[in-house]
């Protein structure tokens, strides 16, 4: 049956503000460019960008940051109408130092905010029954309502026809405990295909058994939860997942399939300058390819160069590459291939 949407994607939408001082202390920073972000927000950008034909399913307060978002949105040709304006609300808002190759302070500002309020009603009225991909992030399920907004969308999208992504996204501070966020992304999963995270999401996500009641600090801290990835991973795929696919940063990506099989696909060398939005590039391109009905492998090269692009980039959504671009910086590596 045709669609009208290749993807829609819902969860997190923000100002991003983003250090101008490259390489200096958070402290020491004196201006900010202002970007557009947000996980899902980043990932519908950047599959517009290749060519899709993406919606975008967030809230916004009544506020000039909310215009701010949807102006640059209705620029990229992103789907815009089915996102609700909160006027008890705001939009959300993100800070961000950049101190390459490896310190990158972020701060959210998500108090109050417009997109961790979308209802079921709100879902209602977006194309969850009329797009090829349903995206969401697990952040949205941190907090009511946009948790239950999500698990029905994620259950009618399934039972529609189309099929489900799960960037598990993995934000410590969005949660008061690391074993709540287990909770709600296992209950997610019987409506997912396919779940992107990394090695540290996927094990937050699997934190379920009695032994883990007792975790020490050394085993989950702010950033990090330790774990066997690789039998994390086996228990996902028992949710009838189609495939998890895992980032490993400058390495590449791993596509673990149901039947044992483990697809390396591997990065494109680049020169580190902001690592922020890689995990979103890397989204865009594998849904991309997914939606496309593209192998596994070339899916997720796609990903990488997409992700590769990123992190020689100043900010997120704004820098996602074209088609052509992806094609252009792959070519001296051989292609996708």
């Amino acid at each position: 049956m045709a669609k009208t949407y290749d993807t829609l994607h819902m969860g997190r939408s923000s100002i991003d503000l983003y250090s101008n001082d490259v390489g200096a202390p958070f402290e020491q920073i004196t201006s900010f460019a202002a970007y557009v972000g947000g996980s899902p927000t980043n990932i519908s950008v950047g599959a517009r960008r290749l060519g899709l034909n993406s919606a975008l399913l967030t809230a916004i307060g009544d506020d000039p940051v909310g215009d701010f978002l949807l102006h640059f949105l209705n620029n990229e040709g992103v789907e815009t109408k089915f996102i609700p304006r909160k006027p008890q609300h705001r939009t959300s808002a993100v800070i961000l130092g950049i101190e390459p190759p490896d310190k990158f302070p972020l701060v959210y500002y998500r108090d109050n905010c417009a997109d961790i309020n979308l209802t079921i009603d709100d879902v209602k009225q977006a194309p969850v029954t009329d797009c090829k991909v349903f995206q969401f992030a697990g952040t949205n399920l941190s907090k009511e309502p946009s948790r239950s907004a999500t698990l029905f969308a994620a259950e009618v999208a399934a039972q529609s026809g189309a099929k489900v992504v799960l960037d598990v996204d993995f934000r410590p501070d969005q949660w008061h405990d690391v074993l709540a966020f287990g909770v709600q992304i296992r209950a997610a999963l019987p409506y997912v295909d396919v779940v992107i995270g990394t090695e540290d999401e996927i094990n937050a996500a699997m934190l379920a058994s009695l032994s883990q009641m007792n975790l020490t600090h050394s085993q989950v801290s702010d950033t990090k939860v330790t774990g066997d990835s690789h039998e994390n991973i086996q228990h996902m795929l028992e949710f009838n997942l189609e495939a998890v696919v895992e980032k490993v940063g400058a390495q590449g990506a791993q596509i673990h399939l149901p039947d044992g099989e483990i697809i390396e696909a591997g990065g494109f060398p680049v020169d580190v300058y902001n690592i922020l939005g890689a995990g979103d590039a890397f989204g865009a391109g594998f849904i991309y390819g997914y939606v496309n009905g593209w192998n596994w492998y070339k899916a997720a090269r796609l990903g990488n160069a997409c992700g590769a692009i990123v992190v020689t980039k100043h900010g997120c959504a704004n820098f996602m590459p074209t088609l052509d671009e992806v094609m252009t910086f792959v070519e001296p590596y051989g292609g996708l291939e």
